[in-house]
């Protein structure tokens, strides 16, 4: 664990050793007194170096040793001094008790006066000491940042983020295999679109799983299934990703209609708006509309969408896809989400064949074949990994290659594709949660994880922000609420923590084996 720990990316921690050093309660109850020079210094310094440590993560990422030792030694500084603001924190609630008269109810005046640290001088001379120390350490790395050059490197927009383009067409191959594989879950949403057909309301369906679990895939084939083909006037499909603007979807929904349609809505040239336009494209037309990979959590812009699409005939229908069940929620409040399920292991090796082996081949090496089924356990259901892991085995012939393929602690790199694809979910986290997640690579893969000790972990490392008025548990049962509904965890057992007062209330979670690589990945592992 101490190792993993030494890992952990450093701008998290340093944030919240910012926003302790920021507390309200250091000012309210002079805590800082005597030493308010130091304290603002390394105020004003603390933001310094967090406008390079991407810089410096980016440079250590290319492995560059001097920026890894920069960073280490950042990181232990960083431990020292999130310490030290604790002791800071712990004596400014010492006296706002004090204040409020609850030693005197604990009868504890006399122990006060037996307990040196509990002694103003002593304790200004004793914590001036440890800042000066941190302010002296932190002096030496912003040299050492200088020397360096680390320059600032602004957190790039969401709009810069690689997002995936898709569309309705899918593969001979990948149909094929995708049919066999993902057959009831496409008879399962195809049955329960047709039984809407003679609904007035708008039908949404919501697909939900994990990154990489074939979400699009099953879209892709219920799209292009015959019955689905006859039964909708109308079929739409649009790639959404971070991009929730109503006029511009509304814009792009329309131009993937029919030309015919376009023009029979045309009225001479006059200027309609994006939104009149979509009304009238799909007025009177039963309408399957597929919205593909959809981050969008603002209710507002959802159902300023909706309203429009409203306007189509009997049986029209949303078909969506995400990775986030507030995502889902949000959009069918009444509707029951389509959780996507890892994909079953034979069909997974199988997929494997097919990517790793040439079809032009009359049979693969034997001694290569017998290990196709530990390197599917690897892909732990993920038709993703296996296609990306599959391609990457076709250009290793050789037993010798394949193990060390095997080997590995993980699958998911940049190379073959499958940690860009993942860690979407985890770029978008604030830097508090992606702290929170990346600790989670401490537990071994598949290992039931205890949720009210993980949230007391992360209290104790200090990575659950400070509020005034809230209760840090309180806080921290909100991430991993926030995390579940993002897919970063599964399996998740027990009561809910709004039912609090029933007995026996543990609650157990487990993560995904690809999860687990992306976490270990962003600690460096």
């Amino acid at each position: 664990m101490a190792e993993l720990m030494a890992t952990m990316v450093v701008g998290p921690l340093l944030s919240m050793v910012k926003d302790k050093a920021s507390s309200y309660l250091l000012e309210q109850y002079k805590v800082m007194e005597g030493m308010e020079e130091q304290h603002e210094i390394l105020k004003r310094k603390l933001p310094a170096i967090l406008d390079v440590i991407a810089d410096a993560e980016e440079q250590a990422a290319k492995h560059r040793e001097g920026a890894k030792a920069w960073l280490e030694e950042l990181r232990k500084v960083a431990y020292q001094a999130n310490d030290v603001f604790d002791e800071f924190k712990y004596e400014a609630l010492r006296r706002k008790a004090k204040a409020k008269g609850h030693y005197k109810k604990l009868g504890s005046i006399v122990v006060i006066k037996l307990i040196p640290t509990h002694n103003r001088i002593l304790f200004r001379y004793r914590m001036g000491n440890k800042l000066r120390m941190i302010l002296n350490a932190i002096e030496v790395l912003i040299a050492e940042m200088n020397a360096f050059r680390l320059k600032f490197r602004p957190e790039p927009p969401m709009s810069s983020i690689k997002w995936r383009k898709t569309d309705s067409k899918i593969s001979n191959l990948s149909m094929d295999i995708a049919n066999k594989s993902r057959k009831k879950d496409k008879e399962e949403i195809v049955n329960r679109l047709l039984a809407q057909a003679s609904n007035g309301d708008l039908t949404v369906i919501p697909i939900v799983g994990m990154g990489g679990m074939g979400k699009t895939t099953l879209a892709q084939l219920v799209y292009n299934d015959p019955e689905i083909q006859k039964h909708f006037q109308l079929l739409l499909w649009l790639c959404v990703s971070d991009n929730f603007d109503v006029d511009s979807l509304a814009k792009r929904i329309v131009e993937a209609a029919p030309k015919e349609m376009n023009k029979k809505n045309d009225n001479g040239g006059a200027k309609k708006l994006p939104q009149d336009e979509l009304k009238e494209v799909v007025s009177g037309q039963r309408y399957l509309l597929i919205l593909d990979d959809v981050w969008n959590r603002d209710a507002s812009k959802w159902e300023a969408l909706k309203y429009n699409l409203k306007h189509g005939g009997s049986g029209s229908s949303v078909l969506t896809t995400t990775r986030d069940q507030a995502v889902a929620q949000l959009m069918a409040p009444a509707q029951e989400v389509y959780d996507l399920k890892n994909l079953n292991e034979s069909f997974i090796e199988e997929i494997i064949k097919r990517s790793a082996f040439n079809s032009e081949q009359e049979r693969p090496p034997p001694e290569l074949l017998e290990m196709v089924g530990d390197i599917a356990k690897k892909c732990s259901g993920s038709p993703l990994a296996a296609t990306a892991l599959g391609s990457t085995l076709h250009t290793k012939t050789t037993k010798k290659e394949w193990d060390a393929i095997l080997s590995r602690s993980t699958i998911c790199d940049e190379e073959n594709g499958i940690l860009p694809i993942l860690k979407l979910s985890y770029n978008c986290l604030p830097s508090y949660k992606r702290q929170c997640f990346s600790f989670c690579a401490i537990f071994p893969k598949d290992h039931e994880i205890d949720v009210e000790m993980l949230i007391q972990l992360w209290m104790a490392n200090g990575f659950i922000p400070e509020k005034q008025g809230e209760c840090p548990e309180i806080i921290g049962k909100r991430i991993f609420s926030e995390l579940v509904s993002r897919s970063f965890f599964q399996d998740v057992k027990g009561i809910p923590f709004e039912f609090h007062d029933i007995k026996c209330s543990k609650i157990t979670c487990k993560i995904h084996d690809l999860m687990h690589d992306v976490a270990q990945s962003s600690m460096g592992k």
